[in-house]
């Protein structure tokens, strides 16, 4: 089954929609398709018509999902068309996609049919405009700078004198003929060898990835200048390329970045070992004066020669002086002798008054070991003992005797204060029967009432038969 084409064909596109408005004559075949026909036969006539492309526009309604993908829409004043870049190669660009940037892209045109739209499908995009090179280039500085490829631990020294420099620039015009001309004329012994590239377009990147390999399998390479003249930022962007970046942090060679004017910047200036505000410049900062290095030579030697004269006038000096101390051996042999007499004189004195020090030592340890004898110890604390036996018989004894006249003194005052004592001159004691409560008033009894009577030897009981008042 075919879609009749109308002639003309009118295609109007909003939004990524598209639709046919076709004449009513088209329907007098009376063929009537499906969406689903209809939209896979507008799909085959789309891809088959624009498989590969190139569409330049601005990116707006920038979307991030968790699969990696980026959706967007690319734009211009009068239109629209969505777009979508699949991970694979949104992860392989150079740049980070914003809205609002101008970007030219490779792409193919493709039909998602559950929806009727087109869409363009990207394989390859770049950013357009000075506007957008200069979000490029932010956006790889700051990348490769948390990467730590700035970092200053990383930088290797350029050597002081090299013999052999290579130099990676444009084989044609100023640049190349100003480091040949300087290094001529500052030292022409040392060895130039140039690694002709492009250093601009986009075969640039990749030859001078190429010319930094091939320098640093070369031996005898000291140092490597990269170089270009000025220009703008977008003659410039062969040196703000990531794979440049990254083939001179490789370098085993040290790298001198000589890019542009004095106030271009460049990202192969951040990662170089060293940056040269031109090419004139980095010739000059790699390369030394013969006649400085001359003149320098001149005055160490004469320091060196001037050095050699004092220190051999010195030598000289101290062999007189020791050739006058050794002209009278027997006077040295004398000095050594009465030298000696007077140390052994020193040492007899030393050793007679150590052996006074330690007679004495020894004199005060044997009283000191005298004093602690287990004999003598024993004797003392013998006679200590035998004082104290001594002092505590005779303590108890007296407080024996003391506490029988205590005794004897307490007994006497007890019996002078019983109540037996008293009955035995002749008084008794009445009780109430039966409660034998002591009687002390006559007025606690009545005629009759039993009593009972305690005496000095035994009791007796009694009737009370007459009461009289005290």
């Amino acid at each position: 089954m075919s879609i009749i084409r109308p002639d003309p064909v009118v295609l109007l596109a909003s939004g990524g929609l598209l639709c046919y408005f076709l004449s009513m004559d088209l329907f007098s075949t009376r063929e009537i398709l499906t969406v689903t026909e209809l939209t896979r036969q507008v799909q085959d006539i789309l891809e088959g018509t624009f498989d590969q492309l190139w569409v330049e526009g601005e990116v707006s309604n920038l979307r991030r999902p968790a699969s990696g993908h980026l959706y967007f829409t690319l734009k211009d004043e009068e239109s629209q068309v969505r777009a979508v870049l699949f991970r694979p190669v949104a992860r392989a660009l150079k740049f980070d996609l914003e809205d609002g940037m101008h970007v030219l892209c490779r792409a193919r045109m493709n039909v998602y049919r559950p929806r009727g739209e087109y869409q363009l499908i990207l394989d390859y995009a770049e950013p357009r405009g000075v506007g957008a090179l200069q979000i490029a280039y932010e956006q790889l500085k700051a990348r490769l700078q948390a990467e730590g490829l700035f970092d200053p631990v990383h930088k290797k020294p350029v050597p002081y004198l090299p013999s052999r420099i290579g130099v990676v620039t444009s084989p044609s015009g100023a640049v190349i003929r100003d480091i040949l001309n300087i290094t001529k004329r500052r030292f022409p012994s040392v060895d130039i060898l140039i690694a002709p590239v492009r250093v601009q377009g986009a075969e640039a990147p990749a030859e001078i990835v190429e010319a930094l390999r091939r320098l640093n399998e070369l031996p005898g390479i000291d140092v490597i200048i990269v170089a270009r003249g000025g220009g703008s930022l977008e003659d410039l962007m062969a040196f703000n390329n990531e794979g440049v970046a990254r083939a001179i942090f490789a370098s085993r060679v040290p790298v001198i970045s000589a890019v542009g004017h004095e106030i271009d910047f460049t990202i192969a200036d951040f990662v170089a070992d060293m940056r040269a505000p031109t090419p004139s410049a980095a010739a000059e900062l790699v390369v030394p004066m013969r006649s400085d290095l001359s003149q320098q030579i001149r005055a160490l030697t004469a320091r060196l020669v001037s050095g050699a004269e004092r220190l051999l006038k010195l030598r000289k000096d101290r062999l007189e002086t020791l050739a006058e101390r050794v002209r009278d051996p027997r006077r040295r042999l004398v000095d050594l002798r009465l030298g000696l007499d007077e140390r052994l004189n020193s040492l007899s004195a030393s050793l007679v008054r150590r052996a006074r020090t330690e007679r004495d030592r020894l004199r005060h340890f044997e009283t000191h070991l005298q004093y602690l004898s287990p004999g003598v110890r024993l004797a003392n604390l013998t006679f200590v003992l035998d004082n104290m036996r001594k002092s505590m018989i005779t303590g108890i004894s007296r407080q024996v005797e003391d506490m029988r006249t205590r005794l004897a003194g307490r007994t006497a005052l007890l019996d002078s204060l019983s109540p037996l004592g008293v009955l035995a001159r002749g008084y008794a004691i009445a009780r109430t029967m039966p409660e034998g409560r002591v009687i002390r008033d006559a007025k606690e009894l009545s005629a009759g009432d039993p009593v009972g009577i305690n005496v000095a030897k035994g009791r007796f009981d009694a009737v009370v038969t007459k009461i009289e008042e005290a």
